[in-house]
């Protein structure tokens, strides 16, 4: 069957991005547990963005969590015990984790400078995402309750280079010469209670 244009809500998906999440729940453990994700975003409205996240970018990928993602100014309306369940995007766009793959017959270069802008923007965001299908443990189906997934916040929390060789390969970039271009982009301040599972919790 072809493509049905009475989906509407799908014909506003207009970015892919792919980085890795961490199990929140395992966060703080010798290596973090991580999964892969194929974000598909949309632009729900001018201050939320919402992605549906695939365990690949392929015609048979299998859809296994979603993220919201909201600008500080919205994350700053949340109550406290909620501002834990969000987190930061700085470490995923300053490590070059978070990529943009390049469709094909766009100019490198031109592609480079459209998808530092649109990291530009993704640096400032907090992004709350629930996982539903736990495909790295090898579940034929989508078992159990969500799982609360985040974000790497700094270097050694996994083996990045590990966690990034197929991505990498897959689209022809390297994560640490995307970091090396993103140097520009000003790191913002990260509200204390994001990122939570990553701290000692009282």
């Amino acid at each position: 069957m072809s493509p049905n244009p009475e989906f509407q809500p799908l014909t506003n998906i207009c970015e892919f991005l792919t980085a890795v999440h961490i199990y929140a729940d395992n966060a703080r453990h010798n290596v973090a547990r991580y999964v892969d994700a194929f974000h598909f975003c949309a632009h729900a409205r001018k201050d939320l963005r919402q992605c549906l996240i695939y365990d690949s970018h392929e015609k048979d990928a299998r859809l296994i969590r979603v993220e919201y993602m909201i600008p500080k100014e919205t994350y700053l309306t949340l109550p406290n015990d909620e501002k834990k369940l969000w987190h930061s995007h700085e470490f995923e766009v300053k490590s070059g984790m978070l990529i943009c793959p390049k469709p094909e017959g766009i100019d490198q270069e031109e592609w480079e400078k459209a998808e530092l802008e649109a990291m530009k923007e993704v640096v400032d965001l907090y992004g709350k995402t629930w996982h539903f299908w736990q495909v790295d443990r090898g579940d034929d189906l989508p078992l159990g309750y969500p799982t609360l997934m985040g974000s790497l916040t700094h270097h050694g929390q996994t083996d990045l280079d590990k966690a990034l060789e197929k991505r990498n390969k897959m689209f022809d970039v390297h994560h640490k010469h995307k970091s090396e271009r993103r140097k520009i982009i000003p790191s913002p301040d990260i509200y204390p209670h994001a990122d939570s599972w990553w701290k000692d919790r009282t």
